[in-house]
């Protein structure tokens, strides 16, 4: 008889080796070996061979046919009941796919599924397993979410003569078991439409000897319900914890088997919250949603530029830019502040947008506008908390570091979009006129752009006044109304 094996698992990477070491010769994390025994063998979900195959000849039949022959199946997606939610997802949930849902502890993602699993429960058959809560727990949750959706429906419902506060029987099933037995048995009884599992890391398999949330568990309750997601196309939510430096904890198995991973972002010091693709099979990855923490549970931001929008009274050291965030443009308010040092070496402090690139900006400035900014501290900071990432807020913070440290104030209305390249010159930006838009929709009467964008066809029918620039130097005079290499003086 075989004897089981001992192996040692990374518990960051999923390495496997034969012998203990203190650190992983693959990730190079420490004390992160975990021992797991392995059976001698497994014969649970292993196919048997038939009979007449085995003893048939060696010539085995095709299985295999040509592309051109392959049968075509329209695909028909699921509404989670939010569109912020089916704009990062690519139009909804794909029958069959698994989704993988991750974010800090108390950002909100029980919430924001159980919302969705209701709100799709009232067109399909949705089952909620819940293997960290108990059903009580989770009933209260419902409670308290379908009494905050009746007080913001109370108005349209009485107008319809609904009855507030009353709220109908709901087609959510609910299994709260942390035995993988027990739920895929319940999948293969129920066979639900869409399924959360919340969370991935509590669900446990009996024939490992590894603890709960280890990689064998995860990576083996992973590939079980994806099997049963994908025969019987189940819409599976999967709910992923996160490592103190907020990447998905488990293995990378895990993110490569699953057909998209969404990440659910916000400070806790705020109310909003931000849901973004890292992976998507089946649409894009660089969406955005924004969501609005409240009382009764999380509400979709329809518009989400007076979040990052700063007070309407111009300051110094501010400036506004047009985000992109995948088809989406955000207004986004920009501060900078420029001060004396004290010591050898000037800090710089960027949130919001990466500190190198803001390294970049000022070497620029101070190489072709003869700014000592080298003697000066720079802080500059994103209002709302929004990662900033494209190069088209170049402009904005170099007006914004450029107003702080001359003292100005940028005039009203006034919105800067452009590249800034190392030699001082803008450059073109994408889906600059989606992004003229939204100035235009939400009051902007004055945009500084790069050279060379089209703009007798950008500017038909936008109210709004262009201002052309080829370098930082000739658009910082068209934002400021001076010129920013003169002497202060």
């Amino acid at each position: 008889m075989a004897r089981p094996t001992t192996t040692y698992v990374c518990q960051s990477c999923g390495a496997q080796t034969r012998q203990f070491f203190g650190r992983c010769s693959s990730c190079g994390a420490w004390n992160s070996l975990v021992e797991q025994t392995a059976p001698a063998s497994d014969t649970r979900r292993r196919r048997p061979v038939a009979a007449d195959t085995a003893a048939a000849s060696p010539r085995q039949p095709r299985r295999s046919e040509p592309i051109a022959a392959v049968g075509e199946r329209p695909l028909q997606r699921l509404g989670s009941g939010y569109a912020e939610l089916d704009r990062v997802l690519g139009g909804g949930l794909v029958p069959g796919s698994l989704v993988l849902l991750g974010g800090d502890p108390g950002i909100g993602k029980s919430t924001l599924l159980l919302q969705s699993a209701e709100a799709m429960a009232t067109r399909c058959s949705v089952l909620y397993v819940s293997a960290e809560e108990s059903a009580q727990q989770v009933k209260l949750r419902w409670r308290r979410l379908a009494e905050g959706a009746d007080e913001a429906e109370g108005a349209a419902g009485a107008v319809a003569g609904a009855r507030p506060g009353a709220p109908e029987l709901s087609g959510l099933q609910l299994l709260a078991e942390t035995d993988l037995e027990l739920v895929l048995q319940e999948l293969e009884a129920l066979r639900p439409a869409v399924a959360v599992i919340d969370s991935i890391q509590a669900l446990h398999d009996g024939e490992l000897s590894s603890a709960p949330g280890s990689v064998a568990q995860v990576r083996e309750c992973a590939a079980a319900l994806a099997r049963i997601a994908k025969r019987q196309d189940t819409a599976l939510l999967l709910v992923g914890h996160v490592t103190k430096e907020g990447m998905l904890a488990g293995p990378k198995v895990l993110e490569h088997l699953v057909d998209a991973v969404l990440t659910f972002e916000g400070d806790r010091f705020a109310s909003h919250r931000l849901l973004r693709a890292v992976k998507n099979r089946f649409g894009a990855t660089h969406e955005l949603g924004v969501f609005e923490m409240r009382g009764r549970g999380l509400a979709e931001v329809s518009n989400p530029s007076e979040l990052f929008l700063g007070s309407e009274e111009p300051s110094a050291g501010t400036a506004t830019i047009v985000a992109c965030e995948g088809t989406r443009p955000l207004v986004v308010e920009l501060q900078a502040l420029v001060s004396t040092t004290s010591y050898a070496s000037p800090r710089r402090t960027a949130t919001g947008i990466g500190t190198n690139r803001l390294h970049q900006i000022l070497a620029v400035l101070e190489k072709h506008l003869g700014l000592p900014l080298s003697r000066f501290d720079c802080y500059l900071a994103v209002a709302g908390g929004l990662e900033v990432e494209e190069p088209a807020a170049d402009l904005g913070v170099a007006a914004a570091v450029v107003a702080s440290y001359r003292d100005l104030t940028l005039p009203p209305g006034t919105v800067l979009i452009g590249e800034l390249g190392l030699g001082g010159q803008l450059r073109p930006v994408g889906q600059l006129e989606l992004r003229l838009q939204e100035a235009a929709r939400l009051g902007f009467s004055r945009a500084v752009v790069p050279k060379g964008s089209g703009l007798a066809r950008l500017a038909a029918g936008l109210d709004l006044q262009l201002l052309e620039a080829g370098g930082v130097a000739e658009a910082l005079v068209a934002a400021l109304g001076v010129n920013p290499a003169d002497d202060r003086g």
